[in-house]
Parts: C-alpha cells; sequence; structure tokens
C-alpha cells in the first residue's frame, strides 16, 4: 500500500500566498494531467516548430453581437513541418468516447504528404499523464518514416518491464500491468471507430476478430470509471507505443498541483 512521503502536508492544504502547492508525486501513471493537458503537449509542439491552427464552428444569428455567437465546436490542430503527422485537440460538444471518457488528443500520421488519409490515429482520453503524450509526441517527431514500424511488439512490454511492471500471467507476450494492478497496457482488438488505413479494418465483420493494436488504461477501483485511456490503431509503430509506456512506467517522479480524487491515497508526494 503506498502512503503519502510526508503526511503533514496533505495534496490539498494552501499556501500562504493562497496558490497550489506543487508537489512531486509518483507514480507516473496515476498521477493525472494535473489539469495542463492541452498547454504541456501544445508548448511541446511549438518547440518542435509544428504550427497550430483553430478551427471554430458555431451559430451566428442575423444582427447578434460577436460576444454572443455560440461557438459549438472548438478544434486546435498542431501539424508537423513535414506535414506528415498531426495532433488535434478538440473537447466537442459530442466528444468521441474511449473508456467512458471523453477523448482530448488525437494524434494522427501519414507515409506521404499527397495522401488525404491518416494512415494511423492515437487517442489519449484527459487525465492521461502529459510527459507521456508528449514522449510520444516526440519519439513521432524524429521517426523518419511514422507508418513503418522499426520494431516488434515485444519492445512495448519491455519498456514497462524494465520499470517494474509485471507481464500478464496468461498472455505474457501481449499484455502488463503495474505493481499495484491499476494500470494496464495490452495488445488486443482494437475499439469500435479507431482510424486505420489497413484494409482489415473495413474489411472484418460484425462476428470477426478486428486488427490488435496497442491498449492502455488505468482502474483504480475494480469496477469503477477508468482514470484515464489511450487506444493505438493498428498500424501504430510499436516503437512510438514502446516511447508512450516508458514514460507512462517511468519511476520519475512529476510535478503536480492537482491530484486525481481517485488516486489522491495511493500517490507518494514529497512538497516541491
Amino acid at each position: 500500500m503506498e502512503a503519502p512521503l510526508y503526511p503533514d502536508f496533505p495534496p490539498d492544504s494552501s499556501t500562504p500566498r493562497g496558490g497550489q502547492p506543487a508537489f512531486w508525486v509518483g507514480p507516473r501513471h496515476l498521477a493525472g494531467d494535473d489539469g495542463r493537458l492541452y498547454d504541456v503537449v501544445a508548448d511541446t509542439l511549438a518547440g518542435l516548430g509544428w504550427t497550430s491552427l483553430t478551427i471554430v464552428r458555431g451559430r451566428h444569428e442575423p444582427d447578434e453581437a460577436p460576444e454572443d455567437r455560440r461557438v459549438l465546436r472548438s478544434t486546435v490542430l498542431h501539424i508537423s513541418p513535414d506535414a506528415l503527422h498531426w495532433a488535434q485537440w478538440g473537447l466537442a460538444d459530442e466528444p468521441f468516447h474511449l473508456g467512458g471518457l471523453p477523448i482530448a488528443w488525437q494524434v494522427s500520421a501519414r507515409a506521404e504528404a499527397s495522401s488525404p488519409l491518416a494512415q494511423w490515429s492515437a487517442y489519449f482520453t484527459l487525465d492521461v499523464p502529459g510527459e507521456a503524450v508528449v514522449d510520444f509526441l516526440v519519439a513521432l517527431d524524429a521517426h523518419g518514416q511514422p507508418a513503418v514500424p522499426l520494431a516488434g511488439s515485444e519492445l512495448v512490454l519491455d519498456a514497462v518491464a524494465a520499470h517494474g511492471w509485471f507481464r500478464d500471467i496468461d498472455r505474457p507476450q501481449a499484455a502488463a500491468t503495474d505493481p499495484t494492478f491499476t494500470s494496464h497496457i495490452s495488445l488486443g482488438e482494437v475499439p469500435p471507430l479507431i482510424q486505420d488505413a489497413d484494409p482489415q479494418v473495413l474489411a472484418a465483420e460484425a462476428d470477426e476478430t478486428g486488427p490488435t493494436g496497442w491498449q492502455a488504461w488505468a482502474e483504480p477501483v475494480l469496477g469503477a470509471p477508468c482514470l484515464w485511456a489511450a487506444s493505438f490503431a493498428a498500424s501504430v509503430p510499436h516503437d512510438l507505443v514502446a516511447a508512450f509506456a516508458a514514460s507512462l512506467s517511468s519511476t520519475a517522479p512529476v510535478l503536480r498541483r492537482v491530484l486525481p480524487a481517485v488516486t489522491r491515497e495511493r500517490l507518494l508526494r514529497a512538497p516541491a
């Protein structure tokens, strides 16, 4: 059972200046996104030279003042300099859900800039640690051929095993979990609506098993809603998923001011 490093300093205590105190916390996979998932990722993409575009869809009535306009959907799109990768942030009025949670970031890649379709997409809900999404995107940005895998699936499990995660007894070549059995990563059939250029996705019948891709999620309380979820289409290169998995399972503490209520008592923490 994990416990606070400094129990006399609760995470919701106030500082003399009235601001939220900062804490170094772990494990990372239960630390949430600090309520800054957009900012952390967007700042990283800006540093990599990606271009950002804001797409706003709304409703404008005649003679309506600009400040009264109702925005129905606002999407921020970040595009890599070579136009082969893009990341979309959009918590819309009718969001796409994964594991019962709304998707926050959708990352896509294509083999050629002339292709109108993405080769694959990856999805991250709120409370996925921003560090893991950032490391996935940095690896993608450095990937010379984002639609071509450079390693096998074993690389993903090796990444988490190096940080103390256990391989699944029944599926040691396809799944692993953290030592507290709350977070999981698994290679299996992808959920519905996950975009992938693999023709098997479109060809599979309702009663057939579709293509397999990596899924990760945190379920702090068995049977309760997940804290976060991430899904990778079948064509996402395993080395990119391994970059995400290595960061997610890292034992290095992360800086947080906002802790998820459901995992607060499970986190080791020290004032920063």
